[in-house]
């Protein structure tokens, strides 16, 4: 078991050291991502291989993971809450795809804290500002991408 740790384990700090390798010859815009999941997943991953060379045997049979689902709760109201999740997937898709995903964001965020969450007012306008400030600073006025437009800012021609 341990043996296969390690061995999945450095497997993955290659695959990680590679997207680095690869990542590092690119321009920022383009790789910015790569680098920002793999120079951290390489750190952790390092400190997890050391862990497991140098650190104690688990001797904890118990589950994994100590999660245990509410069976209280009735089949209607579980696929009331299922349908709701997925209604609020499809929206947020369906907002991108027609008003595009920089209008989407704020919208999406103010309408869910607003509708489906227990948010007062002042704390619903003030989540989607700095949501939006957030994704502006970072995706607009940083690095600069462009989103696509909407269908319907195509159509009117914004």
């Amino acid at each position: 078991m341990r043996n296969g740790r390690i061995l999945y384990c450095v497997f993955l700090l290659f695959v990680a050291g590679y997207a680095i390798y690869q990542a590092s010859g690119w321009s920022f815009k383009t790789a910015l991502f790569p680098l920002a999941v793999s120079i951290p997943l390489l750190a952790l991953l390092t400190i997890q291989l050391v862990q497991i060379i140098f650190g104690k045997t688990e001797v904890d049979s118990g589950a994994a993971v100590d999660v245990e689902f509410s069976s209280d709760v009735p089949p209607e109201i579980e696929r009331r809450r299922v349908i709701g999740t997925f209604a609020w997937i499809i929206g947020f898709i369906l907002s991108v795809f027609l008003i595009g995903f920089p209008l989407t964001v704020p919208l999406f965020i103010f309408s869910y804290l607003k509708f489906q969450s227990d948010v007062g007012w002042l704390g619903t306008v003030v989540a989607t500002v700095i949501t939006w400030g957030c994704f502006y600073g970072l995706f607009q006025w940083l690095v600069h991408i462009q989103f696509e437009d909407g269908v319907i800012q195509a159509w009117l021609g914004l």
